[in-house]
């Protein structure tokens, strides 16, 4: 274990509550909202744990933004410097080897020694494990197996074996698998690691720019989403799940998932297990529309239904149709009758902005040692989007989830439209 007087504000990061994952624990301290800064701090060191480094990869836009600033266009960028990366794969068209001779940082063999620099002790202030894009195998559920678990064992013996402990991002869903994401969540609270994971679509724009109001009570809920099932349903659940937690029940968790295909979306209309207004309103927002979506049902390898039935009675479907919605939108209905609808904005410019908004919320964690806002939220929509994947591949089973039973206290951390990334007094001198 980590002696107590090396690991770094211990104290912030005590466990709330007692007891395993499951049995309704509320989350570590997390930073009430954005920071501020009216000076420029000083830089701080960062080692980068990555499946791969090229052109447009998770790697490249986050990475690139610290190397290369907010735009990725050498103007200014975030208070982080990269002292170290490692990358697990290579392929032709590869950028890690070019940057580092032109930036300067060390391109290293081994996790181990991206995080210690031979120094014999964690030699940085904060780690990036980027477990995305690459030639890794699937599972017979779709997933894809990138390496994070494998990544954030080696990242947490070097933390044990040093005596140390720095914050670390977890790009994405941890796992992809549960018994994974369960893993490193654990083993994250044993070491008292300050810990995020998750997408970038939380924190990027939307269109409406629209919030869910804190406290209304919910009443109905439809997700949209696009892509494929693994990829982008952790995305849509991240969406509709940062919206839906600042619901008046309290935050509680899942009690059962059950997949479905597409075609059945006339049967659950008529069982009102999904509200046809909101769906409508949801599919427009998307870029699609019911009679698209039917027409489509038989690729049911690649669409689905995901229902979530959430533990305070709210009962969710999520649409993932690929190919034929073109974007990622939540529908909401309130206590009174008012309803909204809004759609997550992937930019391309200036380089995938989301995700320097994404590097913000990093940068503060790394900054003050406390998280922007709470990773139970991502193990959570891990845990639905794994469930979902087994039910479908079990025949579309429903699934009863006590292991889902993940109570936890929504950050305050806005997005996108409401952080100016320049709005500080060292970016306009």
């Amino acid at each position: 274990m980590i002696p107590p007087s090396h690991s770094i504000a211990r104290r912030q990061f005590l466990i709330t509550s007692s007891g395993a994952l499951g049995l309704g624990l509320s989350n570590w301290n997390c930073s009430s909202a954005f920071y501020p800064l009216n000076t420029k701090p000083a830089p701080k060191s960062v080692a980068a744990i990555v499946t791969i480094y090229r052109k447009n990869s998770h790697a490249d836009v986050l990475i690139g933004k610290i190397l290369e600033g907010w735009k990725q266009d050498g103007g200014i960028g975030p208070a982080l410097k990269l002292s170290s990366l490692y990358v697990d794969q290579f392929p032709v068209d590869d950028m890690a080897k070019a940057l580092a001779a032109k930036h300067g940082f060390r391109l290293c063999s081994s996790i181990s020694e991206a995080i210690e620099l031979d120094t014999g002790t964690v030699a940085v202030d904060g780690v990036l494990s980027i477990g995305e894009h690459g030639d890794y195998p699937r599972n017979e559920k779709g997933q894809q197996l990138y390496p994070r678990r494998r990544f954030f064992e080696e990242i947490a013996s070097s933390f044990e074996k040093r005596g140390k402990i720095v914050p670390v991002f977890n790009d994405k869903h941890p796992g992809p698998v549960w018994e994974d994401a369960k893993w490193m969540y654990d083993r994250a609270r044993e070491l008292s690691i300050p810990w995020m994971a998750g997408s970038s679509l939380p924190v990027s724009y939307r269109d409406p720019d629209l919030d869910f109001p804190k406290g209304e009570v919910l009443e109905a809920c439809v997700g949209i989403g696009y892509s494929g099932l693994d990829i982008y349903g952790f995305h849509t659940l991240e969406f509709l799940q940062c919206l839906i937690e600042k619901r008046a029940s309290p935050t509680t968790g899942v009690e059962w998932v059950q997949s479905y295909p597409v075609a059945s979306i006339p049967i659950l209309l008529e069982q009102k297990k999904i509200d046809r207004e909101l769906l409508d309103a949801g599919l427009a927002s998307s870029g699609t529309d019911l009679k698209s979506v039917l027409a489509s049902s038989e690729k049911e390898s690649e669409s689905g239904v995901f229902m979530i039935q959430y533990q305070d009675g709210l009962l969710v479907p999520v649409i993932m149709v690929p190919g034929i919605a073109t974007g990622i939108s939540a529908a909401c209905r309130l206590r009174n009758s008012k309803s909204f609808v809004t759609r997550a904005e992937e930019r391309p410019e200036p380089r995938y902005p989301h995700f320097a908004y994404l590097l913000k919320a990093i940068e503060q964690m790394i900054h003050t040692g406390v998280p922007a806002y709470p990773v139970e939220r991502s193990i959570l929509t891990s845990g639905i989007l794994d469930r979902a994947l087994t039910s479908k591949h079990l025949g579309n089973q429903r699934l009863e989830t006590p292991e889902l039973n993940i109570h936890y206290i929504p950050g305050k951390y806005s997005f996108a439209s409401h952080i100016d990334l320049e709005d500080y007094e060292w970016a306009r001198s």
